[in-house]
Order: C-alpha cells, then structure tokens, then sequence
C-alpha cells in the first residue's frame, strides 16, 4: 500500500473516532441532570473538542499548550490540523486574561469585615479604599510610592504613568549598546526616581571630584598645547561653577592616563584612572559624587544645540551596567552601585528634557563597568564631539552644573 493511501486511512480512522468520543461525551453532558444555564455554548463545545484532542492526540495537545518538547508528531499534527492550535491559543489567551481580571477585581474589592462601613477599608492589606459613594482610590501604598517618585523627581504622574512601561522607557532615554542587555527589574523607573541621591552640602570637605579618563580629548578650534580648550579645561570649567556658583568644594584631578612615554595609548587608561582616583579617594573619603567627563568621537557628527541664547554642545550620560548581551553579569567587573548610578543618570536626564530642552542626548548602556563602582553617584559624561567648538563646550558646563546641584541637592 502506498504511503499516501496508509495515511489517507488513518486520517478517516482518527476522524471517526474523534467524532464518535464527541457524541459520546455530548450525550453524557446532555443528560446530567445539572443546570447548564450558565454555560456559554462556545466554551462548552470547545471544552468537547479539547478533551478529544487531549485523549487521542495528546502529543499534540501538550506541544500546543506548551508542554511538550516539539517532537515529529507535534509538529505534523500542527500542520494537519491548524485549526486546533488557533482554538488553544485563543484559549490560552482568554484565560490569561480572564484571570487578570479576577485578580484586578479581587485585589480592588473591599471586604466586609463585621465592623461596620469601617471594615471596608483595610489600608495594611494593599486592597483599594472604597468611599462613601462607592467609589475605589488607591492604596496608601500606591499613592505613597507614586507621590515619593514623582515628588523627588519633579516629574507630573502622567510622565510617571509612561516611564512604568519598561519598553518606553527604554526606547524613549536609553540606547542599548548591542554588547550588553537590561530588564524591567534593573531599569524600574519608580524605584529609579525614588532614589534619594541628594548629599548634605559641606563646602569645608571635598564633595565631588571631577577627571579625565582620555585627558587628550580636543575640540574642533581648540589650540594645540592649550590645556583650557582641552577636555581638562572643560573640567576646569565645571568645577569653578560648582564651587563658585553652588558652594561645593570640589576636586578637579588633572592627570594624564592616556599618555605612554608621550604616545597616545588608551589600551590601560581605565585601570591607570582607577589607580589615582582610588588614592584620591583614600586621601579625602568625604568625596560622595564623581565625574569622569569625556568629549564624545562620532565621525561626521557634531551635537549642538542652543541654550539661554548661546549655542552649546549636547551631552549624553554613560552607564556600565556589568552585564553581557545574555544578561549575564561581569563577575571580575564587579559594580555594586549600579542601580544608583542608573538612578543618577536618569534623574539628571529628566530634569534636563524639562528644563533645557534638546540639550542631552539619550543615556547609552555598556557592558564594561568603566570606574563606576568606585562610588554611588559616578558619572561618566559625554560632551560634544570632536567637530564641536571650544565655545560650544564651554557654554555646556553651565547647563551642566545646574543640572548636577538639582539632583544633589533634591530640588
């Protein structure tokens, strides 16, 4: 007998037997004596075909639900009868969604507790508070946490509603090197704006410290040997501001770790930065906040935009998450601060869109860990590329050290 006439027999077989178990199993539901009101027909006739499916074909059935390890057999009756994988998934789905629901409409209802109207609210227990007309608010939970977040970040709940959603927040102020990965549980924007990273301002001890991995770092105009147009004269800049302006003392570490025997050489500069700035932060264990600042190296961009009437180079915040694109952790690139150091970019980089529109660019994720474990508060910053002006990146800095006393100060 030809293969194709086996399989013909086989189907009319497997189609006869199925369509015998369906009239057995309706006859058997017909003639219960319990009331079938209640029971919607599609469900009903779904729940038969399902438990003929599941009796005859359960190979298929599991693979289709997602149970099984997609054999040769699940994968032909998949393809013999498509119309039963439409059926289970939609099953799937409706479940799903109606379980969601009980659980919203549990979680929302207030329970009578023999007390009185008072039993209807039970503020420990994280249910919805019902008023006197009927209606449910938040929780004190919810309305705390929402009104901490939204409170020390100056944001509206409205912008707090869109950062809840993982991929918006993501997509909107991040860009996600293809080296590394992040999830909903490390890129929470509620427990990100919820960190407090405000210091107590002290100008009689450093506070700050402000270097340069790539001290080399120039500019479009700037003159050769002179540090000012440098990117070390930008951190000049910054410091002055923040002393000057804001009344932090700060430490502006000017050494060169870029440099070997007078050649450019940025195979070590992060492990000879690391070196120093360890010591500084031995010396002085007041410093609570440290920025390495950068000039960013794009070919053929320049990232310019205007701000108080004055045109300014964009920065951009830089984090080391200490993960792979597996979201496997770095483990000999140990970083116990990220989470606050996402805190710090983040907070800054809102402030920054509602204040000085245009002015950042989105946040970009690494995989590496680039000094930013040395301290909470560290910050990697770009600023400009090399196509921007000496000008441009100096007008920068004042935007910039604005930016960092809000957050600092929890304003």
């Amino acid at each position: 007998m030809r293969n194709g006439e086996w399989l013909q027999r086989l189907l009319y077989f497997l189609m006869a037997v199925l369509s015998t178990y369906i009239i057995y199993k309706g006859g058997q539901v017909l003639s219960r004596e319990a009331d079938l009101s209640g029971i919607v027909p599609d469900e009903w006739k779904r729940g038969l075909e399902d438990a003929a499916v599941q009796t005859y074909a359960p190979a298929y059935s599991a693979a289709v639900k997602g149970g099984g390890d997609g054999n040769w057999i699940s994968e032909w009756m998949e393809q013999l009868v498509p119309i039963y994988t439409y059926m289970a998934e939609r099953q799937a789905e409706e479940v799903t969604e109606t379980g969601a629901g009980e659980d919203a409409m549990e979680s929302g209802s207030g329970e009578e507790t023999g007390e009185g109207e008072a039993g209807k609210e039970e503020t420990a227990s994280g249910k919805a508070l019902e008023t006197e007309d009927g209606h449910q608010t938040e929780t004190p939970s919810e309305q705390a946490a929402e009104a901490s977040a939204s409170g020390r970040s100056g944001i509206s709940p409205a912008l707090l509603g869109q950062l809840s959603d993982f991929d918006y927040l993501l997509n909107e102020y991040f860009t996600l090197d293809a080296g590394t990965t992040i999830d909903g549980e490390l890129l929470n924007a509620e427990e990100l704006l919820s960190e407090d990273l405000s210091i107590e301002k002290n100008p009689g001890v450093p506070q700050i410290l402000i270097y340069h991995t790539h001290s080399q770092e120039t500019f479009a105009d700037s003159r050769e040997g002179v540090i000012e147009d440098s990117i070390v004269g930008m951190g000049e800049t910054l410091a002055e501001l923040l002393r000057e302006k804001y009344g932090y003392q700060v430490i502006h570490d000017t050494g060169v770790y870029d440099l070997v025997d007078g050649v450019l050489d940025r195979s070590a500069a992060y492990d000879y930065a690391r070196a120093a700035v360890q010591q500084i932060l031995k010396e002085n264990p007041s410093i609570e906040v440290i920025l390495d600042l950068h000039r960013d190296g794009v070919e053929g961009e320049k990232f310019v935009t205007e701000i108080n009437g004055k045109p300014a180079s964009m920065i951009m915040f830089f984090n080391g998450l200490s993960r792979d694109n597996q979201n496997q952790p770095l483990t000999w690139l140990e970083n116990p601060y990220i989470q606050e150091n996402l805190a710090f970019s983040l907070q800054l980089e809102l402030k920054a869109r509602e204040q000085y529109p245009g002015f950042t660019r989105n946040i970009y994720l690494k995989a590496q860990r680039y000094n930013l474990h040395l301290r909470p508060r560290s910050l990697l910053v770009e600023a400009g590329t090399q196509l921007n002006t000496v000008e441009e990146e100096r007008n920068a800095m004042e935007p910039l050290a604005d930016l960092l006393d809000q957050v600092l100060t929890g304003e």
